[in-house]
């Protein structure tokens, strides 16, 4: 078992590779959850949310989703604080635990149909256990690589583990293509399950490894000399010096970092399936395709990372993305759907409403309704992914949706009972929809007019970035703290970075697009995001990958 830092001239050897491994693991667990959930939402939703309508179905399959995203910067205090006062190992051996436990009993749930409303109640309580588990499992698995790599290889050994979320990623797509395949139609109805079983595998691994290990030399000295920190929570947060250096690791690398990634990876997926109709098979076989070339790319900027530093490589990343995001997705969508562009040209639409009554449907929560005639008309031709211009009109109108020179009225659905908002609902998208199909507004995308090719290297392209980003980022936030807070100080801006700044951009981007009528106008989030971080990155942080990580 390893205890003692690894040596700068000496080759990786099994002992420092299995510390690699075992410390990577939860990064698998947790991207390997992210897209089984975030692909099967709609299962899910029907699953456990079958006592409401279709739409509401997939709104609160989605609340459960963001459920483990928001308490991740809560279990980074739980988990960080008992990092930073009992140690490394135990403290991510005890959060690996719970998340893959979890993430397995979502498999064993019984449904909606079998126990009512107690299914949707312990969904969301497992996905919030998860998400405090997963607050304190990245930050346990870099400290302990970082603190067992030798000076001028942090950087290296640290890229390891986001390297290891791409397999994640590739785990799960694998995982539902391959049960899909075997399964077919009995996948929708109790196939689904599968996917999360299997993840005991994962788990019975992951604790067998690390079971394995020893304490961080860098934490088992401090100790020993009586130098670890009473009250982690308080140097970490309640003195200005500290605190200070929390707040510019969020803002000026976290923040961008997180929605470099999401805007990449998941919004990518988004983007093709919902916006562009291309089937969900094909959307998965890009993205993997796309992560199989650029995967490599995380250890290239880590390493690269220990030459030149980890500030110009994630800076880059955020830069490259703000700058070129737009001309990439516009790429995406000339190769995957031309249908769109060319009914674009020939029969515009126009939404003409009264602009008090156009909101941003951002709905976070999942309480928020939207029941104006513009919030309706916006919203079915956001999910028909129709772009679309705005006309105001005289206050009170009832807004309605030229297609070409076609109209089509929609309503005011304030004043209805549910089951008649509901078939207004149905009948207004009927009609806005064959409008649409007369237009030429393909429904779904054509694969034969689909060029793949460029698509796999536009996607690669935003891969890269993910790559730039999230390769040194670990390496980055391990140097900026001191030892005996280290844990706790870096775990809770990486996860209010990609819990709340990542994890809620596919809800806000969508509900800028519903408002503005424009398909990429909700990049608009990720590029202000990634912009802020260049600049205060840029200004404000320090560069860290010669600092001693032992004081």
């Amino acid at each position: 078992m390893a205890t003692t830092a690894i040596d700068g001239s000496a080759a990786l050897d099994v002992s420092h590779k299995r510390i690699i491994l075992a410390s990577s693991l939860g990064t698998v667990f947790e991207w390997y959850d992210f897209y089984l959930y975030g692909s099967l939402a709609v299962i899910i939703g029907k699953q456990f949310f079958s006592g409401l309508n279709e739409a509401s179905q997939l709104v609160f399959a989605l609340l459960a989703f963001a459920a483990g995203f928001a308490v991740r910067p809560f279990g980074a205090l739980v988990f960080g604080r008992v990092g930073d006062m009992v140690g490394r190992k135990y403290t991510f051996l005890i959060t690996i635990v719970i998340m893959g436990l979890s993430t397995f009993l979502v498999g064993v749930l019984p449904s909606y149909g079998s126990i009512g409303v107690a299914a949707p109640v312990i969904l969301i309580a497992l996905r919030m256990l998860q998400g405090l588990a997963l607050g304190g499992e990245y930050g346990g698995a870099a400290t302990y690589v970082a603190e067992h790599a030798p000076k001028g290889k942090r950087g290296l050994y640290t890229s390891f583990i986001q390297i290891t979320a791409t397999f994640g990623l590739f785990l799960s797509l694998l995982v539902i293509l391959g049960c899909k395949w075997l399964l077919g139609d009995k996948f929708d109805d109790w196939g689904w399950r599968i996917p999360f079983l299997l993840s005991s595998l994962l788990l019975a691994v992951s604790v067998y490894i690390r079971l394995q290990l020893a304490e961080s030399p860098v934490f088992k000295q401090m100790k020993e000399e009586g130098k670890h920190s009473k009250a982690p929570l308080t140097e970490s947060f309640a003195r200005w010096g500290n605190l200070k250096l929390v707040l510019l690791a969020l803002f000026g690398a976290t923040a961008g970092q997180a929605v470099v990634w999401y805007c990449g990876q998941f919004y990518a997926m988004y983007f093709l399936g919902s916006t562009l109709k291309i089937d969900a098979t094909t959307t998965q076989l890009l993205i993997a395709a796309a992560l199989l070339i650029g995967t490599p790319f995380f250890v290239v900027f880590g390493w690269l990372s220990d030459k030149i530093g980890r500030k110009p490589v994630v800076l880059a990343g955020c830069l490259l993305a703000a700058l070129t995001y737009f001309p990439i997705f516009k790429g995406i969508t000339h190769y995957g759907n031309p249908g769109i562009e060319a009914a674009r040209t020939t029969a515009p639409v126009t939404v003409l409403a009264d602009p008090a009554n156009c909101h941003l449907q951002i709905n976070l929560t999942g309480t928020a309704t939207f029941t104006s005639s513009c919030d309706i008309a916006k919203s079915t031709l956001a999910k028909r992914g129709v772009p679309y211009d705005n006309q105001a009109v005289a206050a009170g109108s009832v807004a309605r949706v030229m297609v070409g020179n076609a109209s089509v009225d929609a309503f005011e659905g304030a004043a209805l009972a549910k089951a008649d908002f509901a078939a207004q609902s149905k009948a207004f998208g009927a009609s806005l929809n064959s409008a649409l199909d007369q237009a030429g507004y393909p429904a779904k995308a054509d694969p034969a007019r689909s060029n793949y090719p460029m698509l796999i290297f536009l996607l690669f392209l935003l891969v890269l970035y993910v790559t730039m980003v999230y390769g040194p980022i670990a390496a980055w936030l391990v140097e900026m703290f001191p030892t005996k807070i280290r844990y706790t100080s870096m775990s809770l801006p990486y996860h209010i970075g990609n819990g709340w700044f990542g994890g809620f951009l596919p809800s806000v981007s969508f509900g800028i697009v519903a408002l503005t009528g424009n398909i990429y106008s909700g990049l608009w989030y990720p590029v202000v995001i990634a912009m802020m971080t260049f600049v205060i990155g840029l200004f404000f942080v320090r560069e860290t990958k010669d600092v001693d990580i032992t004081a």
